[in-house]
């Protein structure tokens, strides 16, 4: 796919693994979660891939060697920091894809659909979103009553009526590199965190007049992350299911 640049996040330092090994090199099913991520990409047709290293970055910069290219956060500030780091390559323009490198699961079919959608309906974000069962901690998905994007909420400021939505946001998206660049430099961290969270991203974009969507995945298993051994788990159980068939 021309003209798409990935930005693969992996500077986190995944505490609860308890391990000294990066996060996003611990594996499922033969591989690190990382090269799942960079491989799902490469198959939507993606081949230019950018890695946002931090914690432990020479472990992931040797595992991954020149397959993908590397942006170095220092400072872990947020999502909206992380991609900031990667100015460089986002001021190229055209499109920007933004993935996890501890969410093995999505696939390239769901990435395909997620670009073509913000494309044709030519869209300047487009979220890719999941519903799940108990959305308790995650980002909601608001909509109006046509089915639009309005924000996202996330579980400490949402009301009781958002927090029975279900629909959840996934944390990775697509953007037009202009309208991200644009908006990256607005980001603000007055929050408790004081970090800069890339999802501000989409309600500046709002404000803006820009055009936000939402792509839902057929199969909410395509936005789990592996933040303890639990859920590492549990995702290469669902990923031996997926190679068996």
């Amino acid at each position: 796919m021309e003209n798409v640049t990935a930005l693969i996040l992996a500077a986190g330092e995944g505490k609860r693994m308890k391990s000294d090994k990066a996060k996003v090199l611990h594996q499922v099913c033969g591989k690190a979660m990382i090269e799942w991520v960079y491989d799902a990409a490469r198959n939507a047709g993606i081949d230019k891939c950018v890695a946002i290293v931090g914690h432990k970055a020479e472990q992931v910069m040797e595992y991954m060697g020149d397959r993908v290219g590397y942006v170095m956060q220092e400072q872990r500030l947020g999502t909206g920091h992380a991609v900031q780091m990667a100015r460089s390559y986002i001021d190229k323009g055209g499109y920007i894809l933004i993935l996890y490198g501890d969410t093995p699961l999505i696939t390239s079919e769901t990435i395909k659909k997620a670009i073509d959608k913000l494309v044709k309906e030519k869209l300047n974000a487009v979220v890719i979103s999941a519903d799940v069962e108990d959305p308790y901690g995650y980002g909601r998905i608001v909509r109006d009553a046509d089915g639009q994007f309005v924000r996202i909420v996330e579980q400490r400021d949402a009301s009781e009526a958002e927090k029975s939505i279900h629909e959840i946001n996934s944390g990775m998206y697509v953007f037009t590199a202009g309208e991200l660049a644009e908006t990256l430099d607005l980001l603000r961290n007055d929050n408790d965190q004081h970090e800069y969270y890339l999802t501000d991203t989409l309600e500046i974009m709002l404000s803006k007049g820009y055009k936000v969507g939402v792509y839902k995945t057929a199969d909410s298993c395509e936005v789990l992350g592996a933040n303890d051994r639990d859920q590492l788990m549990r995702i290469s159980q669902i990923l031996e299911k997926r190679i068996g068939q």
